[in-house]
């Protein structure tokens, strides 16, 4: 069956905005919620689940639960919800951590996106949506800078998924932002408990309150995956960096920094990244079905950090300036 792109209603939804866009060609499918920040909340191949997501997922419209949630203009959390844009201005953004203390995972994750290409060819479909703020989420144009603009395209392959993204500035004020991925990878696939987790990161930031210090210091025992560890017992929410590259692809420029391999070796699930996703964030969610291995182009609370002259990632865009990334996600069975 060659690749295709369709839409589908699910299961007892009756609004249009419960639609979901499914790629397939019979062994690969990819489902993706334009309504839940155009989250892939669901990707196939050779015949393994490999992104979690609850039974409540769609009911509870909690788009950061599971899936392949996107976080943008910033990931993670913002210390207290404000920020300094200059001497006099602060800026406050809605406190919406698990702690009520922080701003957590920007805005486009929980907005309705607009699908702007699709389509499929021999070996491959595709699908693009956009997210722009002043059109998808014109409230939250007073907690920002400067309006801004995402489109994220998702290539559906054989045993491949990649993730394109491209953030440009359409505003007239300089944008500050950082992008993250929250992907839940199934454990199921993997031997569960016992799936073996290698993580290519030499450091990791200090957290105290899941916020950086500004300091980063070694791993620890329990927090290096240099060597792999079995997911059984790794207990993480952690903002990993130093990261190198178990692999290079040059022509593609895109390095393996994450590897999820069942422990008799008949199954890997491998994360490449171009080179600006420098950070990794590790999650544990108390279900323990899934991992979360999530690529940051900036560490937590990045932008009151970088005003502190600490390196964090942190971009910022002039008028009109553009930024491209890639993820890509391999199984081998």
């Amino acid at each position: 069956m060659p690749f295709v792109f369709q839409w589908e209603q699910r299961p007892g939804a009756t609004a249009e905005i419960d639609r979901v866009i499914v790629l397939t060609d019979g062994k690969n499918r990819l489902e993706v919620a334009p309504s839940l920040g155009f989250n892939a909340y669901r990707w196939q191949a050779g015949g393994l689940d490999l992104l979690y997501h609850g039974p409540q997922f769609f009911d509870e419209k909690r788009s950061t639960r599971g899936g392949f949630p996107i976080l943008f203009p910033f990931p993670n959390r913002i210390r207290g919800g404000k920020f300094s844009i200059a001497a006099n201005e602060t800026l406050s953004l809605p406190i919406n951590d698990p702690a009520n203390k922080n701003a957590i995972h920007g805005f486009a994750h929980s907005r309705p996106w607009r699908v702007v290409d699709q389509g499929a060819r021999a070996g491959v479909a595709w699908v693009t949506a956009e997210y722009h703020a002043s059109v998808d989420g014109p409230d939250t144009l007073p907690l920002w800078p400067a309006d801004h603009r995402l489109r994220v395209t998702y290539r559906l392959l054989d045993h491949v998924l990649r993730i394109e993204a491209d953030a440009d500035n359409p505003s007239g004020k300089s944008l500050p932002f950082g992008l993250g991925y929250h992907p839940y990878f199934a454990l199921a696939p993997f031997g569960g408990p016992q799936a073996y987790i290698t993580v290519a990161a030499a450091k990791r930031w200090e957290l105290v309150d899941n916020l950086p210090t500004g300091k980063t210091i070694d791993l620890g025992e329990a927090r290096d995956l240099r060597h792999g560890q079995f997911y059984a017992a790794l207990q993480l929410d952690d903002v990993m960096t130093n990261l190198y590259t178990f692999a290079y692809d040059p022509q593609e420029q895109l390095g393996l920094t994450a590897v999820i391999q069942h422990p008799s070796g008949t199954g890997m699930l491998s994360l490449w990244t171009s080179d600006d996703f420098r950070e990794l964030v590790l999650f544990t969610p108390p279900h323990r079905e899934a991992i979360c291995i999530e690529p940051y182009t900036c560490t937590t609370d990045a932008i009151n950090l970088s005003a502190k002259g600490i390196e964090t990632g942190w971009k910022i865009l002039k008028p009109g300036e553009h930024w491209h990334g890639v993820v890509e996600l391999h199984l081998a069975n």
